[in-house]
């Protein structure tokens, strides 16, 4: 019998499936307890490194100390998640702004790595159960609801750290943690499944076409679609926002604590591809242009009459252009209302000449496209304007080349967005008369004017329009000198590390003292970097700095000859104050400097005084010549990761960094995916970051020759300089995140596709 109560016993039934849910958690808490130590226990007798084996004996003493504890603050958490969310104090899941620092960060990276492998676990039982209780609450479950994964996880993350356990140490058992919690959370979903099916809970398959949802939350403010002809349903509930993009490299970021699929959590972005062809495929069932493995058909010559129709408009073009100096442009909203009802206009006389059903409809479909970008009130007017006249240019490929229906990549695409998220962010008033309004203007009049009507010559101006950007985006004062330090900063800290490489190699096999060592690893290549990068690797004073590393190696050796000690005697007052001067450069001064100088000098003085053998003298003199011209032999394939210091700004060109929050890599894990992803993003588009519990507006500028370094700028002047992997954290947790969450034609075409969906017949009027 179906359960048919009252909205209170709905809403009581599946509190109490949340109360039945937590508890059988809790009670598997022992068991995940003693897996986590059993592993640790196993670990420690495993043979390693020696630093791994004192980790692993660290980890293994701690989690000793405090497993208890995190035990009881697991427990209270998750039985707190049941209070009604305005009384418990969890953080916010649901991709709002908030206050949050890399802790909180961190945690929900690490709670979202082990929420993976829970969702491969409880995908489909899981899903049912929140249909299920969707339904009898007549609402979507919140961020914060205990049925989530990700809520479960990050709950069972935060109490690890209370408790006084490290990150480093749940790294350590990440994976017997998620699996046993994998596995604990199946067998609840699983009790779930059989409490809503004793109180006769519709089963989930009945309540698909009940629960359904927006395309998300940052969908098109035109609406959202309904299932296409073909049964493909774009307004199902998904894993993710609608968060669709008509080119890879300008995918925003899903919000933090958005549910993950299983595929979904583990790479985003191709969940976001999917869902934009998804649009797209829906797009070529309406236009019933065939598909063929994937490939598009060939399409057929068009139709006499329109490709007369075509070249009478080609011809207008050039009359236009050839009596533009002339011309008074227009660029008044009144003027864009004026062009958008050309668009129509001409839309209807070409489908008056077409000779088939399918030209017709191509025609609308373009047509469609076209007015709804000019609607598009967010971009200047005298940049719509522009818009206007690439119809029948993008017509003409889209007749020619099906591809362009299914193809998110296509060149005719990727221009129209390019140009369109990079003036978002404008107003009309700040954009009139600039070099990025001529940059428009030139690349469509070059398109209208070009010899061919292909794909070929928006491949061209695309290619020119990055070159304009990269260029465009850094010409105010203030981001110029401050893309001119970043590239310093970037410059600087590869040297240092090559520096640090070479000189391991150079003193591999020297009988070098482990003070020394040190002193030249950690300290003296950030001087030889710092003067490499200030003045230059042949600058008299980079010189001497590397000349002095020789000095230092060959006066730390043992002197057994009196000669040579004389020689030391002589040379010591110099050598110091040459290293001074070089710490100085790094601004290593007062005490700390003292220090170092005072472990050099006593080093040198044990030197002097041992009768061991000395350095041969040849070695000293390869070692000088090789860091004479240290630049001839190192190269970026020996590096690593890049270290990034905010002083390092201030250091290089003594500027004022006030003004530039630099966001540096902390040791976080990121996934390969998500720092392709980052390193993708494309010039100019428009982000909103949340930086410390500040948001700001901010447009991707630049990005450095090795893309470890990205910079994006504020209207007001102040600058956001990230490194890569910190970049990639800061999109996957949603603290960066496009202002435009799908592509500026993809957005056309989802409107062409709900005008069409409500009145099909407009395809072959």
């Amino acid at each position: 019998m179906d359960l048919k109560p009252t909205t209170t016993d709905h809403r009581r039934l599946a509190q109490l499936a949340r109360q039945r849910f937590v508890e059988g958690l809790c009670a598997g808490l022992p068991a995940l307890d003693n897996r986590v130590h059993e592993f640790l226990t196993e670990l420690m007798g495993q043979t390693a490194t020696q630093r791994e084996m004192q980790q692993r004996r660290d980890a293994w003493m701690s989690y000793q100390a405090h497993r208890k504890a995190w035990i009881e603050l697991v427990t209270r958490a998750w039985r707190e998640a049941l209070l009604p969310q305005s009384a418990t104090a969890a953080m916010p899941l649901d991709g709002g702004l908030e206050l949050v620092g890399d802790d909180v960060v961190e945690n929900k990276l690490l709670a979202s790595r082990i929420a993976l492998t829970v969702v491969e676990h409880v995908g489909a039982p899981f899903d049912a159960a929140r249909q299920r209780t969707q339904y009898l609450e007549g609402r979507e479950l919140s961020g914060r609801d205990v049925l989530r994964p990700e809520t479960l996880c990050l709950r069972l993350v935060e109490p690890w750290l209370e408790a006084g356990l490290k990150r480093e140490d749940m790294q350590l058992v990440l994976d017997p943690l998620q699996r046993q919690l994998g596995e604990l959370a199946l067998a609840q979903y699983q009790a779930l499944a059989r409490l809503y099916d004793q109180q006769g809970v519709a089963a989930a398959e009945g309540l698909r076409a009940l629960v359904r949802r927006p395309l998300g939350t940052g969908a098109s403010r035109h609406g959202a679609l309904g299932p296409d002809s073909g049964g493909a349903t774009l307004g199902r509930e998904t894993p993710f926002p609608a968060t669709l993009v008509a080119q890879p490299g300008a995918m925003p970021a899903p919000k933090a604590g958005a549910r993950p699929g299983a595929a979904g959590l583990a790479n985003p972005l191709a969940y976001a591809r999917q869902r934009a062809q998804g649009v797209m495929v829906q797009l070529r069932r309406l236009l019933t242009l065939p598909l063929t493995g994937g490939d598009m058909a060939q399409a057929p010559p068009a139709s006499p009459a329109l490709v007369h129709a075509l070249a009478d408009e080609r011809v207008a073009a050039d009359l236009y252009y050839s009596d533009m100096a002339t011309l008074v442009e227009d660029y008044s909203p009144q003027a864009v209302v004026h062009v958008a009802q050309v668009v129509r206009e001409r839309a209807a006389e070409f489908k008056k000449k077409a000779g088939t059903a399918s030209e017709k409809a191509i025609i609308e479909v373009v047509a469609l496209m076209f007015q709804s970008i000019l609607s598009e009130d967010r971009i200047p007017p005298a940049v719509r304007v522009w818009f206007a006249r690439l119809q029948v240019p993008v017509l003409r490929v889209a007749l020619a080349e099906p591809e362009f229906f299914s193809d998110l990549a296509h060149p005719a695409r990727q221009l129209i967005d390019r140009m369109g998220s990079c003036v978002l962010g404008f107003d009309a008033s700040a954009i009139g008369g600039t070099a990025l309004e001529t940059e428009v203007r030139r690349i469509v009049q070059v398109i209208e004017q070009y010899p061919e009507t292909g794909k070929r010559v928006f491949e061209l101006v695309l290619a020119e329009f990055e070159k304009f950007l990269a260029k465009f985006l850094t010409e105010r004062q203030s981001t110029s000198r401050i893309v001119s330090v970043a590239q310093q900063v970037e410059q600087r800290e590869t040297l240092a590390i090559q520096y640090t490489i070479e000189l391991r190699n150079l003193l591999k096999d020297m009988p070098v003292r482990d003070e020394i060592r040190e002193f030249l690893f950690k300290s003296w290549a950030e001087v030889l970097a710092m003067s490499a990068v200030r003045d230059g690797p042949q600058h008299a004073d980079t010189v001497a700095y590397k000349q002095a590393a020789v000095d230092l190696v060959w006066a730390a050796s043992a002197k057994p000859n009196r000669a040579d000690r004389t020689r030391v005697i002589q040379q010591l007052p110099a050598l110091l104050q040459r290293l001074r001067q070089g710490l100085v450069l790094t601004g290593v001064t007062g005490a700390p400097q003292d220090a170092q100088i005072k472990l050099l000098t006593d080093t040198l003085a044990e030197a002097f005084l041992s009768k061991t053998a000395s350095i041969a003298q040849e070695h000293i003199d390869a070692m000088a010549r090789r860091l004479a011209n240290l630049e001839d032999f190192i190269s970026e394939d020996m590096l690593g990761d890049m270290p990034l210091s905010a002083d390092n700004i201030e250091l290089l060109l003594g500027i004022d960094a006030s003004a530039i929050h630099v966001i540096a890599d902390n040791g976080v894990p990121v996934p390969e995916d998500v720092l392709a992803w980052a390193q993708r993003l494309p010039l100019g588009v428009w982000f909103t970051v949340d930086h410390n519990g500040a948001s700001a507006h901010v447009q991707y500028v630049w990005h450095s020759r090795r893309k470890q370094l990205h910079l994006f700028a504020a209207m007001d002047g102040s600058s956001y300089l990230l490194q890569l992997k910190r970049l990639g954290a800061y999109l996957q947790a949603g603290l960066l995140v496009a202002q435009e969450e799908e592509s500026l034609t993809l957005r056309a075409t989802r409107d062409a596709l709900t005008k069409l969906d409500a009145n099909p017949e407009r395809l072959f009027e």
